[in-house]
């Protein structure tokens, strides 16, 4: 079985209203790089603490250790692969599958991250919503490809920063396609 068949086979067993992947990325796809954000732009922050607001967020341990504290005004939780891991504020779970399932009331969970936690959410979310940064960056964790065949551009929202960072980017929200 290949990954793809497998990562589909998981997602026709958890319904779940809406699952929303909340990422920004560089033109190269380029998340962070040594657990850290490569860029900060203020206003980019802001929409994200305004759509996950009162919302489960579902993120790996490498990106959970990355932020200073659980989020707050969120359900906080954490996938990770050791048992015994202990987080404050915070749920833990082992899959992305677990934490779906915990969060099966919320009607916009939200995938945070990070690039591994992406790739296995490809499959179970409904909509991505991108913060595409308009340059290259190097970096070591990376967003996974959306594959045209399986989702829609549905909205492009043009900004620039050049308080921070001198910095072109566009919020763009995808849909799923079902066919």
């Amino acid at each position: 079985m290949e990954v793809d068949d497998e990562i589909d086979s998981v997602s026709s067993s958890v319904a779940i209203k809406g699952i929303t992947i909340i990422a920004a990325a560089a033109e190269n796809d380029a998340l962070g790089k040594n657990n850290k954000l490569i860029w900060y732009l203020p206003e980019d922050l802001k929409r994200f603490k305004k759509l996950t607001s009162g919302h489960a967020i579902i993120m790996g341990r490498k990106t959970f250790e990355s932020m200073p504290k659980a989020l707050p005004n969120r359900r906080n939780i954490i996938i990770t692969r050791n048992n015994n891991y202990l987080a404050k504020e915070a749920e833990v779970c082992s899959s992305v599958e677990d934490a779906i399932s915990l969060v099966k009331n919320d009607l916009q969970p939200f995938i945070i991250g990070g690039g591994e936690i992406y790739r296995q959410s490809m499959a179970l979310a409904n909509r991505i919503e991108l913060t595409r940064i308009h340059k290259e960056f190097d970096a070591d964790t990376f967003f996974p490809n959306i594959p045209e065949t399986k989702w829609k551009l549905i909205s492009t929202e043009s900004h620039s920063d050049f308080k921070s960072n001198n910095l072109n980017y566009s919020y763009l929200t995808y849909i799923k396609i079902n066919k």
